[in-house]
């Protein structure tokens, strides 16, 4: 398969998931539950996460279409896609809709360590690709951040 396929496979994967994870938010951050929580003074506004993820997803399918064309065997990769896709779209879930703050932070930080397995282990041949996983660990640090900041001041 080409590149350009497996962007735009990728592309429509990616921002599905957000969509589902989104579905899954419930209300999300208009709810009254986390409108009253005690969050960090870091946490940026709303509009930012919307520009961050679609960013990320973007930056994250061309990755992907690089990366899975440059391999034979791709079922290693589609495995360890399939766990950082499980893991991303269940935070929503695990974190706004059941309130459950330590078990999401357990969710992103093996999210945060698949996304770094993916940049340290696999990205071997795609070069200067690689580096389009950045947007995504350091939006992933910051987000650890003040899942961890909730848990413990709340």
């Amino acid at each position: 398969m080409k590149p350009i396929s497996y962007f735009f496979i990728f592309l429509a994967i990616n921002f599905g998931g957000l969509a589902f994870g989104s579905w899954l938010m419930n209300n999300g951050p208009t709810s009254d539950w986390y409108s009253n929580l005690n969050k960090a003074p870091w946490t940026p506004p709303g509009w930012v996460f919307g520009v961050a993820w679609t960013t990320i997803m973007i930056c994250f399918s061309i990755y992907l279409a690089k990366l899975f064309t440059s391999k034979k065997d791709t079922k290693h990769l589609t495995i360890v896609f399939v766990i950082q896709f499980i893991l991303n779209v269940s935070w929503n879930f695990l974190f706004f809709n059941q309130h459950l703050v330590f078990l999401a932070l357990i969710g992103i930080i093996l999210l945060t360590a698949v996304i770094f397995y993916f940049y340290l282990n696999l990205s071997k041949n795609i070069g200067k690709y690689s580096f389009l996983l950045t947007p995504y660990m350091i939006w992933l640090c910051i987000a650890t951040s003040l899942n961890l900041y909730v848990l413990i001041y709340n």
